[in-house]
Formats: structure tokens, sequence, C-alpha cells
């Protein structure tokens, strides 16, 4: 879904679960929810396991820009799992 800004969504994938192995799946693909405030503190504002956003560390994760054809496929993906 993207943002009010009419970005693209974001993604990033996880390459480590930081001690929250039950939030967190190395190697699987989240989407980045905009937040600059956290951005400035070295954090991404992700959708995690729960289905809910919270701050991580962004050493936990590359960002990924996909084609927007994936982000969108991405998207829906997330939505019907929702």
């Amino acid at each position: 879904m993207a943002d009010q800004n009419n970005e693209r969504p974001r993604f990033a994938i996880c390459i480590n679960h930081g001690g929250y192995p039950e939030s967190l799946e190395p190697l699987k693909i989240y989407q980045v929810l905009p937040d600059p405030e956290a951005a400035k503190h070295g954090q991404l504002r992700i959708i995690d396991e729960s289905g809910e956003d919270y701050l991580y560390f962004e050493s936990l994760f590359i960002r990924v820009d996909f084609p927007a054809s994936v982000e969108m496929a991405l998207s829906q993906a997330a939505l019907s799992q929702h």
C-alpha cells in the first residue's frame, strides 16, 4: 500500500532478527512505512510478523528497491494476509 505522499511502497529484507525471532524472519521481505523521525535514529518502521508496524534498527535489514510491478504484487500479497 502506498503512503499518503503517493510514493511507492518500500521494502527491506531482514538479515538478522536482532533478538526478535517471533517478530522477524531472516531472509524475509518486509514492508517499510515512511517514518522520517525514526530514520534520524537509524530505525525503520516495519510491518512485522504480528501484522503491526514497529520500529527496528536499520542494521537488521537491507533496503530493496523493486520495480513498480513487483512492489505492487508484494503489496497486494501483504493485504491479502491481513
